[in-house]
């Protein structure tokens, strides 16, 4: 793998999305390609995903299509399809059984995913002249319940910083194995609490995207996008201190990622959730916190801090501000608690 992380990424989900291509209908390309300027290789792959499992209900469930392979499919067959089919697949979709036999349940969330992709598929064919209606857009979405916004109080990020240093709440063997990446796990954590990165961001860094006479690092953001951002004095002294303990481990010039495994290669999104939640565990074991609660935690504190949404959008990545709105400035718990006692029921003397 080379280090630039975002090529090999893209260029592997396009291998990846040609195999699933080889399996939906022959016409399904045209989508993909008409769709490939105006969307990254993960959001087709997810596109790619959606309809094979709308494809096998077809072929399982819908007496038009049983016995049919999904090869076979044509665009006329999917101009039958009628809005009344969809809404029966959104119900199949609560609860289904996979070809290798596990069992799928989908929330409101999951529903809303695939239902956007099958949207997204009739819009296209439909503005394409190739489909006489678009039965999609006439399929309502599933009333989304809006969920906790989980983060970190300023005393549990104390702890979760605790941990970091400390190891204690581990076991002698964890303490020994975690001893090795404590200044790692403790620049990772700092650079997701105080810059709010995303996951898949931070992967990406290379140790030539930082620099410490500004304070302040490259990133990639989704979509291919690359932005300056800064941290500050605390974050730049664990920062150094990880990269002075990188020097020491002989990694290879040409590897030049910032965060390394125990292999010496690149950190995988999956080797920093994991991290993440492991000395969250210990830290605030009655909340699941990942790496984007603790982007979330950095956002609300950012919010409160300069009181300007726009702020936090920009530094966030978020291309909508409504996205930003949602998230960081709905009325917070210490909020709520400032006003308790506000309306009197009776005049005081």
């Amino acid at each position: 793998m080379s280090n630039n992380f975002y090529l090999d990424r893209n260029r592997n989900n396009m291998k990846k999305l040609n195999e699933m291509l080889a399996e939906l209908p022959s016409f399904c390309s045209i989508f993909f390609i008409g769709t490939q300027d105006t969307t990254t290789p993960l959001t087709r792959i997810n596109y790619a995903i959606d309809l094979k499992t709308f494809f096998v209900y077809l072929t399982t469930y819908e007496s038009d299509f049983m016995g049919k392979n999904i090869k076979d499919i044509t665009i006329n067959d999917i101009d039958t399809i009628t809005s009344q089919t969809i809404e029966r697949y959104m119900a199949y979709l609560s609860y289904y059984d996979k070809e290798n036999g596990v069992v799928i349940t989908n929330g409101e969330r999951g529903k809303l995913r695939k239902l956007s992709s099958l949207r997204a598929f009739f819009k296209y064919f439909f503005n394409k002249d190739m489909l006489k209606a678009n039965v999609a857009s006439k399929v309502k979405s599933p009333k989304l319940h809006e969920k906790p916004i989980i983060r970190l109080e300023p005393e549990e990020t104390q702890e979760l910083m605790y941990y970091c240093d400390t190891l204690n709440g581990f076991s002698n063997h964890q303490k020994k194995y975690n001893e090795k990446f404590k200044l790692r796990d403790n620049a990772i954590i700092s650079l997701f609490l105080t810059t709010g990165i995303r996951v898949s961001e931070c992967v990406g860094l290379n140790v030539d995207d930082f620099n410490f006479s500004l304070n302040s690092f490259r990133v990639t953001r989704k979509g291919g996008n690359q932005v300056i951002l800064y941290f500050g004095e605390e974050t730049a002294k664990i920062l150094q201190e990880y990269l002075k303990y990188r020097e020491s481990l002989n990694v290879p010039k040409e590897e030049r990622a910032m965060f390394l495994s125990s292999q010496g290669k690149r950190m995988m999104v999956r080797a920093m959730e994991y991290l993440v939640k492991k000395y969250a565990k210990a830290a605030t074991p009655l909340k699941n916190i990942t790496p984007h609660k603790l982007r979330s935690t950095y956002g609300t504190n950012l919010y409160k801090e300069t009181k300007d949404i726009y702020i936090v959008a920009e530094v966030l990545g978020h291309k909508d501000v409504n996205t930003t709105k949602k998230h960081y400035a709905a009325i917070s718990d210490d909020v709520r608690r400032s006003v308790a006692g506000v309306v009197k029921l009776k005049e005081e003397n």
